[in-house]
């Protein structure tokens, strides 16, 4: 969870921070972030996408996704960038480089880490409330931690309708539908692969 405060001036040293013009150019507001504790990384992810949308929208690009995660001894922090006419690389690329110096500045993230900038890509991961509204009425593959009754632990249907605890998919006759959390699922994507 995070929690901003604005100041004209900086007041305390050891807090990330945003910097931000004011809407008349007069001066520099700060947003200082103050990072919470919070599982899995989540309050590290949260500072990040505060750092990285301002950059993202001035690069003409989205924020999908923040993830800080630890794989064996390594964090990652894990950047996914969207834009409605795809991204390439050199959006990545662009990205990356314009990251570096407000990572550096605000110092988010505690441990080391290899910072990752890529797209979504097909088969998409929807984990935040905006996506699952974005794509109702999409093609959806859902993996549970465990398995539902009658359908089994991986199923695919479309997505009819999403809030912030539940989702609700149809199979593709539209007679049957059944309603999971999103807490029990292992994963929830875009079902977008065609060969």
């Amino acid at each position: 969870m995070i929690f901003t405060k604005e100041y004209v001036i900086i007041n305390k040293v050891n807090n990330p921070i945003v910097k931000e013009w004011s809407a008349d150019r007069s001066f520099t507001v700060v947003k200082e972030v103050i990072l919470m504790s919070g599982n899995k990384g989540g309050s590290t992810a949260n500072a990040v996408r505060a750092i990285a949308e301002p950059i993202a929208q001035q690069l003409g690009l989205s924020i999908w996704d923040v993830r800080y995660v630890k794989e064996g001894a390594q964090w990652y922090l894990r950047i996914t960038i969207d834009k409605e006419t795809g991204v390439g690389i050199e959006d990545c690329e662009n990205m990356s480089r314009a990251l570096d110096a407000p990572l550096d500045e605000a110092d988010p993230c505690r441990d080391p880490y290899i910072l990752e900038v890529s797209s979504p890509g097909i088969e998409r991961e929807l984990t935040r409330e905006e996506h699952f509204q974005q794509f109702i009425g999409a093609d959806i593959m859902v993996k549970m931690i465990r398995p539902v009754e009658g359908i089994g632990k991986e199923f695919k249907g479309k997505l009819k309708a999403a809030d912030k605890q539940t989702v609700t998919i149809t199979d593709h006759s539209g007679e049957n539908e059944v309603t999971i959390n999103k807490k029990d699922t292992v994963y929830i994507k875009l079902d977008d692969f065609d060969f």
